[in-house]
């Protein structure tokens, strides 16, 4: 049984890659489940499931390394909404598709990067604690920013945005937290199980906006994956070297890099959905199938690359910038 479940983990984005092509050329079929409306339902049973991983002792480590945080939260608030902004102008995106990747670069960032920090020997603890921190603040900061970049555009009704993060998001993920004090022992009964529902519950989001835009992917396929791979790809390589330019440890960079780079596109697909129009989910989707790539991709290299060892072979002739004994945020 383990090993089924490690195995369903293991290629999460093989399974989502194969549904989504699979309601692309047979979209009637996922249109007729009806599950559109529970779309929402879906996002906040991921985020049952990451509050379940969590405790308070998560938020109380905040405490200790507040200039990481902060350093965290600033750029995941600015780098990924600017670059988006910037990429939707350069490239001329429709309206729908430009509103979309917006209002991903607003979304927080997701637990993938949590997964990502541990596969690439970044520093966890770090990871974790900014995800807790930027997913707390969503409520407040999404709206805020997709109004300053896109309320031109479209009337945006941020109250109505504010309750429905905290409904979906906020709310399950504080309950999740509950549950993992009151119940702990239930709550590590099912842990290895809610990895795989997780999945479960992204790979059918994906494929349902896969089968509703399946029409309008065909005629914009390559500017709009052309224009998540730039918006994933410049949040990797301005977080890391930002966070560098900070003097981060090695290890703390990679935390910060997969936080800024991987978005929680499941919420950028509810947000759409529900406020814009079926097509504005479409960035969201592809980012869900594309960022899970990417970010495998970067944390297989630097996992075969030690912090310490990429430190001494890139920095090496910058000992008096960069220590050479690197630590973690958790030390």
């Amino acid at each position: 049984m383990q090993n089924a479940m490690n195995f369903i983990t293991r290629f999460f984005p093989l399974w989502v890659v194969l549904f989504a092509v699979f309601a692309f050329f047979h979209p009637q079929p996922v249109i007729d489940l009806g599950l559109k409306v529970y779309v929402p339902w879906f996002l906040a049973l991921i985020m049952l499931g990451m509050g379940l991983t969590m405790s308070p002792r998560d938020f109380a480590l905040v405490l200790t390394r507040p200039s990481l945080i902060a350093i965290g939260v600033v750029l995941r608030c600015m780098l990924m909404p600017l670059i988006a902004f910037a990429i939707v102008h350069i490239l001329q995106l429709p309206l729908g598709l430009a509103l979309g990747l917006i209002l991903v670069g607003c979304c927080p960032s997701g637990t993938a990067s949590n997964v990502m920090t541990f596969i690439s020997r970044g520093d966890t603890a770090l990871s974790i604690m900014l995800t807790s921190v930027i997913t707390l603040l969503a409520p407040v900061l999404t709206p805020l920013t997709f109004y300053l970049l896109a309320g031109a555009y479209i009337p945006i009704d941020v109250f109505r945005m504010f309750t429905e993060i905290i409904t979906i998001v906020v709310a399950p993920v504080l309950a999740g937290i509950l549950l993992h004090v009151v119940a702990g022992r239930f709550v590590t009964f099912i842990q290895p199980v809610v990895p795989v529902i997780s999945i479960f519950a992204i790979t059918l989001t994906v494929a349902i906006v896969v089968a509703l835009n399946a029409h309008n992917i065909t005629g914009a396929a390559f500017v709009i994956f052309l224009a998540v791979i730039l918006h994933n790809g410049l949040g990797f390589f301005f977080g890391y070297w930002t966070s560098r330019l900070f003097r981060r440890s090695e290890m703390q960079s990679r935390a910060i890099t997969f936080e800024i780079g991987m978005e929680n596109s499941g919420l950028a697909v509810t947000l759409a959905l529900a406020h814009i129009d079926p097509i504005a989910a479409i960035p969201g989707a592809i980012f869900s199938v594309w960022h899970n790539l990417s970010g495998s991709i970067l944390a297989g290299y630097w996992r075969n690359h030690p912090p310490g060892e990429r430190n001494r072979s890139i920095f090496r002739k910058s000992k008096s910038c960069f220590p050479a004994r690197l630590q973690s945020a958790r030390k």
